[in-house]
């Protein structure tokens, strides 16, 4: 052990001289704080507009004047995802999903406003966040500073001399990866401090901001172990660094990318397009609530007639018309319901996809678990998507509820003729400030953790591997004498 911190030792004096190295340390701390600084500034402004328009929406839905229920129903109301309080360290598909939702009568509408579409074609290449700079850039950084490690002193000799003192092949290679080892965890540094200052901002996401940095120093520790054993089983520096770099972009690029496009491809998701076409055919199909003629809403009038028995909706203790319009939401709420289950399903087994893909790169890995952690992943999009309908539907029906128990059915028939009537139809604004806000929360600390465990096992058992790599490389050093 003690010939290993020497050697640690001699290594990290052998950087410092290295002005390249040095270089190299110096712009990914400065990547990284500035990927610290600018996402947390980002995100911090982003929360506070959504919040700000959350509030002005909430407000100018409740500040409308006397109106038909009805026409509240198509006037509408936003739901914008608030932002996670680990965002601003991976923001992950927030940026490509959307994050405000318009609520209306009759439809389910998709999140608009992703910054990827409201941004430059800059943004698609990533955002420089400070997943992005460990996933993505320090793995390079170690690479070109542990890529002859071990090979430089195969190249000048010197191998046999370390061993002629006493070092043993596993002292050496323990000592090499100890050294740049040292090097990640500064590389770590500031995403450890933003992480830190997270949790010290919101104290019960201090565990799951600890899982996060913890699977970050596991995935550079599988990096560092691979590199010294790489560097320790190629013949000459060159070949090792042409080796590593292929793997880097293997790894970190084409694999990631590659996995994304077979599983878009294996479970293809219809086009927005064919979406909104199937809909309306569907919708067709199933019947219009304006028909009187339709059989479903014939069906239905004849049940209620039956049920109170009137001969006419005038006779019916409510609004019938109200009635009927919860009926029509009811029906074209559960359509689009139906094909928004079967997209979230598609896009949950290319999620399960991408997420067993982590057994050929562990940056799938990291960043499935970074982002689940961070409640910036797929899922917990979803889980806004189906809260914001949830809300869409329970508002549509309270207001279609007043049209059959606040609105005269007489008025509603009249009101297109009869000004006075009209009048008459409308409810008074102090209705609107009764109705709920809409409000979302994230999936607890304790439920991210546990969905993080799958990405976690992969982690772990690419370190497994690049320590069964490292030990390799040192029985193959002892066995050739060093």
């Amino acid at each position: 052990m003690n010939r290993s911190l020497i050697i640690a030792a001699a290594e990290l004096r052998l950087m410092l001289r290295s002005r390249l190295a040095l270089v190299g340390v110096v712009t990914l701390l400065l990547l990284s704080a500035i990927a610290a600084v600018t996402s947390a500034v980002q995100m911090t402004e982003a929360a506070r507009a959504r919040a700000q328009a959350q509030t002005e929406t909430d407000a100018q839905f409740e500040a409308q004047p006397d109106r038909h229920p009805h026409r509240m129903v198509h006037y509408g109301t936003y739901a914008l995802r608030p932002v996670g309080p680990l965002a601003a360290f991976d923001p992950g598909v927030d940026s490509f999903t959307g994050t405000v939702v318009f609520l209306e009568g009759h439809r389910q509408n998709s999140a608009t406003f992703g910054a990827a579409r409201e941004s430059s074609d800059l943004l698609r290449f990533g955002q420089l966040t400070p997943a992005f700079v460990l996933q993505t850039l320090a793995p390079l950084l170690l690479i070109f500073l542990g890529f002859a490690t071990v090979a430089r002193e195969r190249e000048r000799g010197s191998l046999r001399a370390l061993a002629a003192h006493g070092a043993s092949a596993g002292s050496i290679v323990g000592g090499k990866a100890l050294a740049l080892g040292l090097v990640a965890l500064l590389a770590l540094t500031p995403a450890l401090v933003a992480l830190g200052w997270a949790a010290l901002r919101q104290p019960h996401e201090a565990a799951v901001a600890l899982v996060i940095a913890l699977a970050y120093a596991g995935y550079l520790a599988a990096w560092v172990l691979g590199i010294v054993a790489l560097s320790a089983i190629a013949r000459t520096s060159q070949g090792a660094l042409i080796a590593l770099i292929a793997a880097w972009a293997l790894i970190v690029v084409l694999v990631p990318r590659a996995a994304a496009g077979w599983a878009g491809v294996a479970d293809p998701l219809p086009s927005r397009v064919d979406t909104e076409l199937a809909i309306a055919a569907d919708l067709r199909r199933i019947g219009d609530s304006h028909n009187p003629n339709d059989p479903h809403f014939a069906a239905f009038k004849a049940n209620l007639l039956k049920q109170y028995g009137v001969t006419r909706t005038e006779d019916l203790p409510f609004n019938y018309r109200g009635r009927l319009a919860q009926e029509g939401e009811r029906i074209t709420s559960q359509l689009f319901k139906d094909y928004a289950a079967r997209a979230d399903a598609i896009r949950a087994r290319q999620s399960g996809w991408l997420a067993w893909a982590g057994v050929l790169s562990p940056a799938l890995s990291v960043r499935n678990a970074s982002m689940v952690g961070a409640a910036t992943d797929l899922t917990t999009h979803t889980a806004f998507m189906n809260a914001a309908e949830a809300y869409r539907f329970d508002l549509v029906q309270r207001l279609n509820g007043l049209q059959a128990t606040a609105v005269s059915g007489a008025d509603d028939n009249a009101r297109s003729k009869d000004p006075l009537a009209d009048r008459r139809t409308r409810i008074s604004a102090d209705f609107w400030k009764t109705m709920p806000r809409f409000d979302f929360a994230a999936p607890s600390a304790s439920a991210r953790m546990a969905a993080m465990l799958p990405s976690l096992a992969l982690l772990a058992l690419w370190i497994v591997l690049a320590l069964g790599g490292l030990a390799l490389a040192a029985r193959r050093m002892g066995r050739l004498g060093a």
